[in-house]
């Protein structure tokens, strides 16, 4: 049987650290072409998408950030500002890779079956922990990580697949 922990807190890490990777190729790109790296963080694929480092910081907020709103019973989006360049992307993603690497699998089991709500200005959205987790911060990590992503391939940093997948979980020998 698969557990809220297994379900949740590798998938995180996975794409955190895939987009930390992927961004130190943006950065390696940017230096060995002459281009501004801010040109890169606040690139977007159009006017009306948020830039790069919105996008990076989404996948924080929607792991690290989401597990505190579990435990809460509450989550709320992230009014920080945005990282200004690749140093603070990575520092936001170490950071949310270091807590999660220490999250406690039955502490995080412990949260099925709570209520908690999604609270966006006078809107409450009521949930389940795990149908939270699932079926709102997990699509949201994937969709913010496949944008950052989308981004800088359209700004020319050579990025494959492998870049996005990262390291997957492979069965142990």
């Amino acid at each position: 049987m698969i557990s809220l922990y297994t379900a949740t807190v590798p998938a995180f890490r996975q794409a955190i650290a895939a987009t930390r990777g992927v961004l130190a190729k943006a950065a390696a790109f940017a230096a060995e072409h002459g281009r501004d790296p801010a040109t890169l963080v606040d690139a977007r694929l159009i006017a009306d998408m948020l830039p790069l480092n919105y996008q990076v910081q989404s996948i924080a907020t929607h792991s690290v950030r989401a597990l505190d709103g579990a435990r809460a019973g509450e989550f709320a989006p992230h009014r920080a500002p945005f990282p200004a360049d690749f140093a603070a992307m990575d520092a936001e993603l170490a950071a949310a890779e270091a807590t999660l690497a220490a999250a406690d699998a039955s502490e995080i089991n412990g949260l099925m079956g709570r209520d908690m709500v999604f609270a966006i200005g006078s809107r409450r959205m009521p949930y389940l922990v795990e149908d939270f987790l699932l079926s709102f911060s997990l699509p949201n990590i994937y969709f913010h990580a496949t944008t950052a992503y989308d981004i800088l391939r359209a700004q020319g940093v050579p990025l494959g697949k492998s870049d996005y997948l990262g390291v997957p979980r492979l069965k142990a020998s």
